[in-house]
């Protein structure tokens, strides 16, 4: 595995991926990409500025004008906007429950897509998201659906928000999690779907390390 390669882990809500990538890309000594930070900075930027979550155009117009810079930070892609660094901003949430909205529209589809392309130019990578099989890199040989049963993944995402302090009830993120599911399956740009050659990993009884052990034997037996 001497050439770069791209390993894609695709799955919804509060299944796992963002931790799964992050340290499987440790393991692996290659960069990690965070989609998802894409389109929550895109919202996050535009609930600053007022600015409507359903106007394509005004994204492109407003948004995508502004100085963004993609780097590499501790192996690691982040960006900037105008010189800022969003982080803590990307958690809220308000960005939480906006940036579905967002990522349905096709500007912002079309934009976070061409830059996530152009991470493959710092190296390999582990990159999680909805589309990264189906759309952003069709042809890696590495694809991996990463799923939990829904109230293991309500519990999961409760536990999360509980360890930074947010309290916020279990059956509302439940509910939220269930519409978010509903907005990604059934959008008309990218929608999240799980393609032929995808590898699927039900994570519902599974621990973190049994599944990252289970994706690392497999892109090494590749």
């Amino acid at each position: 595995m001497k050439k770069n390669y791209i390993i894609a882990i695709d799955g919804p809500s509060a299944s796992g991926k963002s931790t799964v990538a992050y340290k499987l890309a440790k393991k692996l000594n290659i960069i990690y990409v965070d989609s998802g930070s894409f389109y929550r900075g895109i919202t996050w930027y535009a609930l600053k500025n007022n600015y409507s979550l359903n106007d394509s155009e005004l994204f492109t117009k407003k948004v995508f004008n502004e100085n963004w810079n993609f780097f590499m930070e501790n192996n690691q892609i982040i960006f900037s906007i105008n010189g800022f660094i969003p982080f803590k901003e990307l958690r809220t949430k308000e960005v939480r429950e906006s940036v579905a909205l967002v990522a349905k529209l096709k500007s912002v589809r079309d934009f976070v897509v061409s830059n996530l392309r152009k991470c493959a130019t710092f190296g390999s990578l582990v990159i999680e998201g909805r589309d990264i099989g189906s759309v952003v890199f069709p042809q890696t040989p590495y694809k991996f659906y990463l799923d939990a049963d829904i109230k293991e993944r309500a519990l999961r995402r409760y536990n999360e928000l509980e360890n930074i302090g947010d309290n916020e009830k279990a059956d509302e993120i439940l509910k939220s999690l269930n519409k978010r599911d509903s907005i990604d399956i059934n959008r008309i740009n990218d929608p999240l779907i799980v393609t032929s050659d995808a590898i699927i990993i039900d994570s519902t009884d599974l621990t973190l390390d049994q599944v990252i052990e289970i994706i690392y034997h497999a892109v090494k037996n590749k």
